[in-house]
């Protein structure tokens, strides 16, 4: 094989290499086979009727809570700024608590809050009505991320803090009903009504 020859192979391989190389990347843009673009990225404005995304957080005594765990249950979730949102947002959180229309065999209310544990047990002695609160600590914000909640129109540190936002999610685990509230009110009987609907 002379020179020319191979000179020809290498530049046709090597052509050959960046055209492969090129369809591969525009499929990824566009979602095809071999995307390495996240489509499947979570939405609120399109959460109803999607899977609730798992996750795990701890409650108030170091007990870690998993979504996934509670199947066969409803699920009202409360996303908020948690001790920075005195009283709007402690208000509901501890009304969820108390309501006996969410929790019951069939049905479990939490608050997620970007406090740490310490800091909330530490208001507690100041604040005793927060005691016996159902709330899971997502401290680093990363949950309230994943579920889509630091823009929303509730947010007062937009990108930083979630507001004042609920998810119902069924005993399969579906989203059934998202709320984002601005004016920061008491919902149980919004959501107890939501939940009702569910049966």
């Amino acid at each position: 094989m002379n020179k020319q020859n191979i000179v020809l192979i290498i530049g046709v391989v090597g052509i050959s290499s960046l055209i492969l190389t090129g369809v591969l990347f525009l499929q990824g843009k566009n979602g095809g086979a071999g995307s390495v673009v996240d489509s499947t990225k979570f939405n609120f404005k399109n959460a109803i009727g999607q899977k609730a995304p798992d996750f795990t957080l701890p409650d108030i005594s170091g007990n870690n809570v998993n979504l996934a765990g509670l199947l066969g249950k409803n699920v009202v979730l409360f996303f908020n700024e948690g001790l920075m949102c005195y009283p709007a947002c402690l208000d509901q959180v501890v009304q969820l608590s108390q309501d006996s229309r969410l929790s019951s065999d069939n049905t479990v209310a939490f608050s997620i809050v970007v406090d740490s544990p310490t800091n909330w047990q530490k208001s507690e002695k100041d604040l005793p009505y927060l005691t016996g609160a159902k709330v899971l600590f997502d401290k680093n914000g990363s949950v309230s991320q994943l579920y889509d909640t630091l823009k929303l129109p509730s947010s007062m540190h937009k990108g930083i803090y979630p507001g004042h936002t609920y998810f119902v999610i069924d005993k399969q685990g579906i989203i059934r009903y998202t709320f984002d509230d601005p004016y920061m009110g008491i919902r149980n009987d919004t959501i107890a009504g939501e939940i009702e609907k569910l049966k």
